[in-house]
């Protein structure tokens, strides 16, 4: 009850929280008037309370103007001193408050200023009062002690103050940085939507565009056509399926509501260019090298780079024959996808296996989407994508390096 209080004080207009501490301290200050006094004491008139009130309503306006409140309470006690003999009182209550406050809000220079002015005042006091040592310190050490809590409440205040502002740029960072997130979130799905679609679709459609060719000169071979269309079908909609599934779910859902099948890797290209191959593109493949396991993440993006190029084989090359290569180096991957057909430019943005002429780290202009995610992927890998005429000046290759120890810095 008392912390929701003091939350409820704290977060009050600054106008309310002084007028109630002028109420407060005005109760203090009426105290010595109205306990029983020793008759030989200065008698409790109604003029000494009144100037006694008079000093302390400049705490009204402590924030507003420290300094001119000082000056109103030293002036009014100054009166009631000499003009009359009235109840003393314990602690002088307001110019304290007062002190803190000046403390607390003014700059060195005027803080310089008034403590010189305020010592030279406690030593006239004093003299003309007791002229005591004891009073003397006693003087000086409560207000030198309403100084230092002004200036520790001056040194907490400034220390919330970072701390809140550090936590605002924090959570602006971190809203900054969630949004690239679910930027590259969203590109690597815009990235996985079209290798997916891309391929299935365009093998499809050549199946279908070759299937009533088929039904009139080889029934055969028609049935064979339907089927890669069938399959071709069902396999971009089970990875759409899982996709959408990891999309979908959230933070409360099942861990059996979301499907978590693993990406396809290299072991899965043989399906890939099986797929390919009922086309009827005539299809190589070999790797080379100390053949070994990667990362997941590394066989998904030679899958894609792998199932892109020859998206584009069989969407632009007009080729008759297309040759994968995968070469293991000791610390980096190079997938070569080489084809024999009209090489680049021959199909504007998206000529050739990659679209577009042009070689370099990932440059180059043109290039389509599909070309576009092929740098992006091996961006991501540290690697590079360079494509451009094939062996011989015929047909389109595509080479791309990805890094498979971070110590490698590039080929």
């Amino acid at each position: 009850m008392i912390r929701v209080w003091g939350e409820r004080v704290r977060r009050a207009d600054p106008r309310w929280q002084d007028l109630g501490l002028t109420l407060l301290v005005q109760i203090a200050t009426t105290i010595p008037f109205v306990v029983p006094r020793d008759p030989l004491d200065s008698p409790a008139t109604w003029p000494a309370y009144a100037l006694t009130t008079l000093g302390n309503v400049p705490l009204v306006w402590r924030r507003r103007a420290p300094v001119a409140a000082i000056f109103g309470m030293v002036a009014a006690g100054t009166l009631y001193t000499l003009a009359l003999d009235g109840p003393g009182q314990p602690l002088p209550y307001a110019p304290l408050i007062g002190v803190y406050t000046m403390a607390l809000l003014c700059p060195a220079r005027v803080r310089i200023a008034m403590g010189a002015t305020l010592t030279a005042l406690i030593l006239a006091s004093v003299a003309l009062n007791t002229g005591t040592a004891r009073e003397l310190l006693f003087a000086l050490f409560v207000f030198a002690a309403a100084y230092a809590l002004g200036r520790l409440q001056y040194t907490r205040q400034a220390y919330t103050q970072a701390v809140e502002a550090r936590a605002v740029e924090l959570e602006r960072a971190n809203r900054i940085e969630a949004e690239q997130a679910a930027a590259r979130e969203r590109a690597r799905i815009a990235r996985e939507m079209h290798d997916i679609l891309s391929h299935a679709v365009s093998i499809m459609i050549v199946q279908a565009e070759a299937g009533p060719v088929a039904v009139r000169r080889a029934p055969e071979r028609a049935e064979a056509a339907f089927d890669a269309i069938a399959e071709t079908g069902r396999d971009a909609m089970a990875q759409l399926r899982t996709m959408l599934g990891v999309l979908r779910a959230d933070g409360a859902a099942r861990p059996q509501a979301a499907p978590r099948s693993p990406q396809p890797g290299i072991e899965e290209l043989a399906g890939l260019l099986e797929r390919v191959r009922g086309s009827g593109l005539r299809v190589s493949y070999e790797r080379t090298g100390a053949v070994r396991a990667l990362p997941g993440a590394l066989e998904a993006t030679v899958h894609r780079v792998v199932q892109e190029a020859l998206t584009n084989v069989v969407k632009h090359a007009g080729a008759s024959a297309v040759s994968v290569r995968l070469e293991y180096g000791a610390r980096a991957l190079t997938v070569t996808v080489t084809d024999d057909g009209r090489g680049p430019g021959s199909a504007g943005a998206g000529g050739g296996s990659g679209g577009g002429a042009g070689a370099g780290a990932g440059g180059g202009a043109g290039g389509g989407h599909g070309l576009i995610g092929i740098r992006e992927r091996a961006a991501a890998h540290d690697g590079t994508a360079r494509y451009g005429l094939g062996p011989g000046g015929l047909g389109f290759s595509l080479r791309v390096v990805l890094v498979t120890s971070p110590l490698e810095v590039g080929s």
